[in-house]
């Protein structure tokens, strides 16, 4: 996870690889928390670090303290990092890999941030910066954030979306009980407004998502509202399921 999250939020800048002393198949539940994140997950396979010996590495990073300990003379290192990052697997809570993902990505920020001069990431190019922009949002508001998850109607549009992908207004009608279309449409005006959400017409049906250029702070912010308060929607899911000719998803991702 931490290869590929960093591949992420460094993009060109870096050349990222990862490797284990006791390497296992990658686990589907750290494809998943990846993906939810808009992390990019193909081809990541689980690899021994015998197969760097002799490489030089600017940086090495040791996940916990076990492995810090056997790759403590690691010679090749520039510098060397050691941060004591809970096995998910090992972990109790119920969404332990999404946990594991969100505290990976506090600490890659940080080394990001510290190492900038070394690393020099004002020396990039155009392109690496547009492809950044493209990427994830540059001008996203915490506060506007926030302040839309004060209302009950947002906050459920958001759990709900979070959980199925995508929705229409009838189908958040139906599963909040809510007569009223245009109080719904209102809300989700707001969301639009704020860039949290985005939709995209398909036949006569206007589906809406959570927007896939969210930075990856405020899409966990969701995704563990959503993961650790399942109770708070659960009548609304169990509408949903009951609900008649619902409609067609089709063409998702075009």
């Amino acid at each position: 996870m931490a290869e590929a999250l960093l591949r992420h939020k460094a993009g060109n800048l870096l050349n990222v690889y990862s490797g284990g002393t006791h390497p296992r198949d990658v686990d589907p539940r750290a494809i998943n928390a990846l993906s939810t994140f808009g992390v990019y997950t193909s081809n990541l396979v689980s690899k021994n670090i015998n197969e760097f010996e002799g490489k030089v590495f600017d940086y090495v990073i040791t996940l916990c303290d076990k492995a810090n300990e056997e790759c403590r003379s690691f010679t090749d290192a520039g510098k060397q990092l050691a941060w004591d990052i809970p096995d998910p697997k090992e972990r109790s809570d119920s969404n332990a890999f999404s946990v594991t993902l969100n505290e990976l990505n506090d600490r890659l920020a940080m080394f990001l941030l510290v190492e900038k001069n070394a690393i020099d990431l004002t020396s990039t190019s155009q392109k690496n910066t547009d492809a950044e922009v493209n990427n994830q949002l540059t001008d996203f508001e915490p506060i506007s954030f926030y302040k839309t998850l004060t209302d009950d109607i947002r906050l459920k549009t958001l759990m709900l979306t979070h959980y199925h992908g995508e929705l229409c207004v009838c189908e958040l009608m139906e599963a909040m009980e809510e007569n009223s279309q245009p109080k719904v449409s209102r809300n989700l005006a707001v969301l639009k407004k704020t860039k949290i959400i985005t939709d995209r017409k398909h036949g006569q049906w206007v589906f809406y998502r959570i927007n896939p250029k969210l930075p990856l702070w405020a899409k966990s912010v969701i995704a563990h509202t959503t993961e650790n308060n399942i109770p708070l929607i659960n009548n609304e899911l169990k509408r949903l399921d009951k609900m008649q000719n619902r409609p067609d998803k089709a063409s998702f991702c075009k």
